[in-house]
């Protein structure tokens, strides 16, 4: 099966399911399609193991040939992440760029650390010899609050504007400074390099350099935007913009996903009327939520089927069941310190912490960033914790916050 065919099937099984989903079952289409997709997996398993090894090893087979964490992280990511800035209310994110700031970095490095103890102990005490250095990768793979997740699950669950922006302004910007975490942290366990200014030379390279490349291909392209009228080439320069400046990062060694979230948000409300006629921004718009809904509801399959490839024990589902509440609490503490930092500066309530953070939710990133560590022992512990920590996140999490969010809305 070639690579067309291979998308092809993918892309059938996404406007399936999304229909299944909107026509019988109702639920966020992103946890639908996941779900439907996890119920094919465990169909394809059953038959496997009742006398039909052959599908299984067919459908592992053609799974494998989807590199799941290049096709996000180099891919997919930049237009998403790009298509849910250009949509954020910018005047109510700019509200709360305190907020978001301080829990998109300091609330990184709090659950990085925390899940990491955690990890340590729960890893060691069931027998598997993982070093520190590599809980403290997977600290900051499961740190980012998904921003594909959050926009996609938010949508249909009601939440109260102002505290999306929060929730959603938070997973732009704290996706791209865990990513950079996370890379910094691979750095260390792989080569044992903790040169003090080594780290913070990579990490300001990734993230400062990241954000000016955003900010100036946005810059840019603004630019060409208000010198035309013309809606078809317009929409082709934003599309530029993301395949380019995805391209550009990764050559230059930067942030991909801090560069698309600083460019979607400033084309998306940078005097976005005297750059674009109102015909144009309609085009826009509508092109991009497109593009937003389809890539969406393919990454959510392909998650779901990434359970036929999954092998684990029960000392495996062990772990994971207590890593489920450890990262939360490492959540809840990521999210309450910096609010008690801040409060003396701003008013908060006390339901803020509690919708933050059952509101933040792991996703495809995560999973995503297990898939590209290295073949061996470590990662064969990690990667079905980590996906039994996000399909717990999207399932349980993503279906309720929305009843939790309107229960304290009074507060919030």
């Amino acid at each position: 099966m070639s690579i067309i065919d291979l998308a092809a099937l993918v892309i059938t099984l996404a406007a399936g399911f999304a229909w299944i989903n909107h026509r019988f079952i109702g639920l966020p289409n992103t946890v639908g399609v996941m779900l439907l997709a996890i119920a094919v997996s465990a169909t394809i398993l059953v038959i496997g193991s009742t006398g039909f090894p052959s599908v299984i090893d067919w459908s592992r087979t053609l799974l494998l040939r989807v590199d799941f964490s290049r096709t996000l992280l180099d891919g997919m990511l930049s237009f998403l992440l790009f298509a849910g800035a250009l949509f954020v209310n910018f005047n109510e994110l700019a509200g709360r760029r305190y907020v978001v700031g301080t829990l998109a970095t300091l609330g990184v490095m709090i659950s990085t650390g925390l899940v990491a103890s955690a990890a340590w102990w729960c890893f060691n005490a069931l027998g598997f010899a993982v070093p520190f250095s590599w809980c403290l990768v997977f600290g900051a793979l499961i740190a980012p609050t998904d921003p594909i997740a959050v926009l996609g699950i938010l949508k249909s669950a009601g939440v109260p504007r102002s505290l999306e922006a929060k929730i959603v302004g938070e997973s732009l910007f704290n996706d791209g400074i865990a990513v950079v975490v996370f890379l910094v942290m691979l750095e260390i366990a792989t080569t044992g390099h903790t040169s003090a200014v080594g780290i913070a030379t990579l990490f300001l390279q990734e993230a400062v350099g990241g954000a000016l490349l955003g900010l100036a291909i946005g810059w840019l392209a603004h630019h060409m935007l208000r010198a035309i009228d013309q809606y078809q080439v317009e929409v082709l320069i934003t599309l530029a913009v993301v395949t380019g400046g995805s391209a550009l990062a990764h050559a230059l060694h930067l942030s991909a996903p801090i560069a698309m979230v600083l460019a979607g948000l400033l084309l998306g409300h940078h005097e976005r009327e005297r750059a674009m006629s109102q015909r144009t921004q309609q085009h826009l718009d509508h092109f991009w939520e497109l593009v937003d809904e389809i890539l969406n509801a393919v990454l959510f399959v392909l998650l779901g089927l990434e359970v036929v490839v999954l092998s684990f024990g029960w000392k495996e589902i062990v772990a994971a069941l207590l890593m489920i509440p450890a990262v939360l609490l490492a959540r809840f503490a990521s999210v309450a310190v910096p609010v008690a930092l801040l409060r003396p500066f701003r008013d908060f309530s006390p339901g803020v912490v509690t919708i933050l953070t059952w509101g933040g939710l792991r996703g495809g990133i995560s999973v995503a960033l297990v898939l590209a560590l290295p073949a061996g022992p470590v990662r064969d512990i990690l990667l079905p914790t980590t996906y039994a920590i996000v399909l717990f996140s999207l399932v349980v999490q993503g279906l309720t916050v929305g009843r939790v969010a309107r229960r304290l809305a009074g507060t919030t």
